[in-house]
């Protein structure tokens, strides 16, 4: 994954275009493909050139310089050996691009074009240069916003991200390896898309409009011109654009940016527990009609999602009668819900449908977790092989637990069913086939009468985030 925002080499590369031979069944004869219509051809064409027209002007390049000062090195000094020197400051520059979002200078980029700068250029499209400014920050979702002082500006207006359907034709413009007002066409190839590893909050739109190094903080823009995304990164082997590009939704985007301008941080929503994602065998084991939708697996004292009703083991499938694909989009949804706000939660609890209403509470600040140590006991059958302990508080001081209920693993033999479910050392289990297990009496209780030869289900505590594991027969 290659974020956007820094030069590159520039790599030419000449595209062949290579003929498919198409079978035919003998005796078919094969139909000629109609040829485009004339005006829907211009149409399209007159619409991407007066669209690129209308948007480039709003579209700066950034030149950022991080200058890194902790620098010592050593000399030989002629009478008392190695002496320490300080160097000139070391000098690291840095390229991207940002838009223009208001005419008084506000412009939107990615964290990541401006992070740590000590100085911020902008240049415009009409060649005015201008220092900028780094007003607000969120490495949480790489959005940053930068100022300059300048009146009358070009702006591209806002669109709505959330209308956006793959096949959309798209227009990403930027400052890719330096070259200025850079325009590309493509379309959206993939919305929703998390897990990429670039940031916290994470609901890319994937494009394969070619985007490439200095495009990070640059538009995508629809074929009307609305602003509805951010671009952010690339996924290459290569460093260069292979026609998988990621922006940050423009609805995102733009809550963002109002929650840095008026208050400087973004004020986000919290469900206030902790989500698994739903596997195969958890839909089976969970009763669900198919392998979507966020597991609760541990509820914060007094947060959105206790005071709702929410329990341990319920799976969230809707919001608002939004479809929960997975837990980040449970977290995006109400991460992006103003605070206060009312919203129906569809879920299914024990294998029935059920519905609640949440409140949304802000987001507290993070845990810190730490790793936890082990020792050792004894227990049986699909569990067989698992060492336990009761959890004593000089053994919960040291874990860094807040809890003492559960037991806690200290060892795990290999080749066995609950090494292959993934038990580790330190892990702390909570739960048995939905059976809580607080004591060590419980916990053999409840495993001893257990088959290896169906799925169980254990709920774990691990450093501090909760986790239902399947423990089956091969």
């Amino acid at each position: 994954m290659f974020r956007l925002g820094h030069h590159a080499c520039i790599v030419f590369v000449v595209s062949l275009a290579v003929s498919t031979l198409l079978t035919v069944p003998e005796g078919h004869a094969l139909d000629p493909v109609p040829a485009p219509s004339a005006p829907g051809h211009v149409d399209l064409q007159t619409q991407i050139k007066a669209t690129a027209a209308k948007v480039t002007p709003a579209v700066v390049n950034i030149a950022s310089t991080v200058v890194i000062r902790d620098q010592t090195v050593f000399d030989e000094g002629p009478l008392f050996g190695t002496l320490p020197q300080q160097p000139a400051p070391l000098r690291q520059y840095g390229q991207g691009s940002g838009v223009i979002v208001s005419a008084d200078g506000t412009i939107i980029t990615n964290n990541h074009v401006v992070a740590e700068a000590n100085d911020v250029e902008v240049l415009l499209a009409d060649r005015r240069q201008f220092k900028g400014r780094v007003i607000a920050t969120d490495p949480k979702t790489d959005v940053a916003i930068i100022k300059i002082d300048a009146t009358g500006l070009p702006t591209i207006p806002w669109g709505d991200s959330g209308r956006l359907g793959v096949g959309d034709f798209v227009l990403a413009i930027g400052n890719p390896l330096g070259l200025n007002q850079t325009v590309t066409f493509g379309i959206v190839s993939a919305v929703g898309r998390a897990d990429v590893g670039i940031a916290d909050y994470e609901d890319f739109i994937q494009t394969d409009a070619p985007i490439n190094p200095g495009n990070s903080g640059g538009a995508l823009v629809n074929i009307k011109g609305e602003l509805i995304g951010i671009n952010t990164a690339i996924a290459s082997t290569t460093g260069t654009s292979i026609g998988v590009g990621f922006a940050i939704p423009s609805n995102m985007a733009k809550t963002a940016m109002q929650s840095l301008l008026k208050t400087g941080r973004v004020v986000r929503g919290f469900l206030g527990a902790s989500t698994q994602d739903v596997t195969p065998l958890l839909a089976k084991l969970f009763k669900l009609p198919d392998v979507k939708g966020a597991i609760i697996t541990d509820l914060m004292a007094k947060g959105s999602a206790e005071k709702a009703g929410l329990k341990r083991g319920d799976v969230v499938v809707r919001f608002d009668g939004k479809e929960i694909v997975d837990p980040g989009r449970l977290q995006n949804l109400i991460g992006s819900s103003p605070i206060g706000t009312k919203h129906r939660l569809d879920m299914i609890r024990d294998g029935k449908p059920d519905q609640l209403e949440l409140i949304v509470q802000e987001a507290p600040h993070e845990r810190i977790r730490r790793t936890p140590p082990a020792r050792v006991e004894t227990a049986a059958n699909p569990l067989a092989g698992v060492v336990v302990d009761e959890i004593r508080s000089p053994m919960a001081r040291q874990l860094g637990l807040t809890t003492t209920t559960g037991v806690v693993v200290t060892n795990v033999e290999e080749n066995t069913l609950a090494e292959a479910a993934g038990l580790m050392q330190g892990d702390v289990i909570v739960e048995v086939n939905r059976q809580p297990t607080p004591t060590l009496s419980t916990y053999q209780k409840v495993v001893e009468p257990l088959r290896a030869k169906e799925p169980n289900l254990v709920l774990v505590n691990r450093q501090g985030t909760y986790l239902y594991m399947p423990v089956e027969a091969e």
